[in-house]
């Protein structure tokens, strides 16, 4: 008996086959996107749970090999790096939040009193402006009194959606406490579920192409590592750099500006240009001479980073081109929001290594 695949129809069926039902997917492709999503978005918890593994396996690490060094090689050893790696963690983002959120309170505090000498300064500035001719000052004025008693009737009006984003933010809390548990149980079965992966990998593939895609991970894995410790080290001293700056100069909200300035310079490309403009703005409606200042001193030290610190911390070790990296931020960013930009250095790296090994 002849095999089914060995008919003279068999090619010319499988063929409409894949045609009938590439055009039932993109006749219902807002369909399959949402249950696309619902699969994967039950799974939020698990892959956020993994990337928290990765980011936090350096420092487990870190503590094995440095500060439990003379421990018998075993099980302890491992948990206890784990702990103290996660407990490392938590503690800078505490000390973080409990840096950022005072700030946050007593700029809002301080922005609620002074509102109106706030709008009278940016009126006095528009008015100042070559813009004024094509502003309605009366219309401006009219809006900037009425802003506090607006933003009242929008809380009371939307009060409903305002509880149900609280809401939300709860699930969110839960979400990233449930990840984080999942991480921790990550790192301490990290030997059997690398033992699990590679065994799954040899019973498809063979040895030399599992070996050759090891391979191509481990070197994703240096280039990342890499770059999120170096990116993280230039953005410490960087906001460092700035929080000096203000406090020498008798600025206010030094924690809060010096906090937007280090998260985003993490972003490459734009990053530094929105940390100025958001600071700026922010010091304008306070002293906007000071403002000035910092939006100088924010010039200078992007010029410095770029061209001092940033090469010193990287040495080279990534080998990208700046025009790479600028078709990368943007591609990725476009596709993949603020993520897509933080990852288009270490992406640009990968496919630069990539190309030039394959």
């Amino acid at each position: 008996m002849n095999k089914l695949s060995e008919k003279k129809w068999y090619n010319g069926a499988v063929i409409a086959c894949i045609g009938v039902a590439f055009f039932m997917l993109l006749a219902n492709l807002k369909s399959v996107s949402s249950a696309v999503g619902f699969f994967l978005g039950s799974f939020k918890s698990i892959f956020l749970g993994m990337i928290f593994a990765y980011v936090l396996n350096p420092l487990a690490r870190f503590f094995y090999h440095k500060l439990f060094a003379k421990m018998k090689v075993g099980d302890t050893r491992w948990y206890l790096s784990v702990t103290l790696g996660i407990l490392t963690a938590l503690l800078a983002v505490i000390l973080l939040i409990g840096t950022l959120i005072p700030q946050l309170v007593q700029s809002i505090a301080l922005f609620s009193e002074n509102y109106d000498s706030y709008a009278k300064t940016l009126m006095d500035l528009l008015e100042k402006s070559p813009l004024r001719s094509v502003i309605d000052a009366e219309k401006l004025q009219s809006l900037s009194e009425n802003a506090l008693a607006s933003i009242s009737n929008f809380v009371r009006d939307n009060a409903g959606k305002i509880l149900s984003a609280a809401a939300d933010s709860g699930k969110g809390i839960i979400s990233t406490v449930i990840s984080l548990i999942v991480a921790v149980y990550l790192l301490i079965d990290k030997k059997r579920v690398m033992a699990g992966l590679w065994r799954f990998g040899r019973a498809g593939l063979p040895l030399k192409t599992l070996t050759s895609i090891m391979d191509f991970c481990l070197r994703c894995d240096s280039i990342l590592m890499s770059y999120l410790g170096q990116s993280l080290m230039e953005s410490l001293i960087v906001g460092a750099i700035n929080a000096i700056f203000m406090l020498a100069c008798g600025m206010q909200y030094v924690g809060l500006v010096s906090v937007i300035v280090a998260v985003t310079n993490l972003i490459p490309n734009f990053g530094p240009i929105i940390g100025a403009v958001i600071g700026g703005f922010i010091l304008v409606l306070v002293n906007p001479l000071h403002a000035l200042m910092f939006v100088v001193f924010c010039i200078v030290l992007q010029f410095v980073d770029g061209y001092i610190l940033k090469p010193k911390l990287f040495s080279g070790s990534l080998g990208v081109s700046g025009l790479l990296i600028l078709i990368a931020g943007i591609v990725l960013g476009n596709l993949f929001g603020v993520m897509g930009m933080l990852l288009s250095i270490p992406a640009a790296a990968i496919l630069s290594f990539s190309y030039r090994d394959y």
